[in-house]
């Protein structure tokens, strides 16, 4: 077990939620969380982890090297959640993800080099392409890497970086490609949060296309189980898939998001596709169920969207200061 873990990025949505889990589970554990504060990260979504007494923040950029190298110097391990992640932004700005998804990793990794410390690098399935609609094969480990934006082009280069840095200077590191997340703290930009917002607002949510584009979702609890598990005994060097089987593609979900909030099917308007928008994902983690034996907690999609629902309608406090830039945003590209 390590006592003193680094979270980049653990002001975001995945790693505050990995923050919160962390101090609930590991009683000795201490969680120093270190995030740059752009949009997308909130440090009302870290409320109540300075109770515990085994928490800290510090403001800060992953591209900055000394800082890096005091902060990875004092810890145990690092588990590196920090990303520019967002699809339709790297379309219209590569050059944060580049910076903050390459520039950053390489940053990380060159402090974890110098103080021997343990590394765990989070990625996504995107870094694979995508799998046709009709195709029954999911990614493996032994899938070619296919990224298709700016985004998935840096997350798979920041992933060759942990390779190479495993390989040459023999780090003791892992990596984890995860499906689709959602779950309380997710910023609504995303797909889920936003339609459940806009529900709650009384607004019609929106679907790119047809909506035929196919996700396989996680909750976000599950993933961050399942990080653990790696960091604690995952194998040096190798790579996990992460993923829960939950195959749904984008016109289920938000119909299943109005019945569930008590409205019809039907009541969402179809707006423009995004460039180049991958049909499917895919996910086969026997790797991760056999060697760590993890399962999922959330293994019925309807329960854990009932749950995230929940969240949303009883934190409007965190989601509201958000909304109107968020969606205006999107009026402005016709989305």
């Amino acid at each position: 077990m390590y006592v003193k873990i680094l979270v980049t990025g653990g002001a975001g949505f995945i790693g505050s939620n990995f923050a919160h889990l962390v101090l609930a589970e590991r009683p000795d554990a201490h969680i120093t969380v270190v995030d740059k504060l752009t949009y997308a990260g909130n440090l009302a979504s870290l409320e109540g982890l300075e109770a515990t007494g085994r928490y800290s923040f510090v403001r800060g950029d992953i591209t900055d090297a000394a800082l890096m190298d005091s902060l990875v110097a004092e810890s145990d391990a690092v588990v590196h959640f920090a990303a520019e992640s967002h699809n339709d932004n790297s379309i219209a700005d590569p050059a944060p993800f580049i910076s903050t998804n390459l520039v950053g990793t390489f940053t990380l990794l060159e402090a974890v080099r110098r103080h021997g410390k343990r590394f765990h690098h989070i990625s996504t399935d995107e870094v694979y392409g995508d799998l046709e609609l009709d195709d029954p094969a999911k990614f493996t480990l032994n899938t070619p890497y296919n990224p298709s934006s700016p985004y998935s082009s840096s997350k798979a280069g920041s992933d060759h970086l942990v390779r190479a840095w495993v390989r040459t200077y023999g780090i003791n590191a892992t990596i984890s490609n995860c499906s689709n997340n959602y779950g309380p703290r997710q910023h609504i930009e995303k797909f889920i949060p936003r339609q459940i917002t806009n529900i709650l607002d009384g607004r019609r949510p929106k679907l790119y296309g047809a909506g035929a584009n196919v996700r396989d979702w996680i909750h976000v609890d599950d993933h961050n189980h399942a990080v653990l598990a790696i960091l604690e005994r995952g194998t040096a060097g190798r790579t996990y898939l992460i993923g829960a089987d939950g195959e749904l593609d984008n016109k289920h979900v938000v119909e299943a998001i109005l019945v569930a909030m008590g409205q019809p099917a039907d009541a969402y308007d179809h707006v423009n596709d995004r460039p180049g928008h991958d049909m499917r994902y895919a996910i086969d983690a026997s790797l991760l169920r056999d060697e760590l034996g993890w399962r999922p907690l959330y293994s019925d999609f309807a329960a854990g969207l009932e749950a995230t629902i929940a969240w949303y309608r009883d934190n409007e406090s965190w989601w509201r200061p958000l909304k109107e830039a968020t969606e205006a945003k999107y009026a402005a590209s016709g989305q």
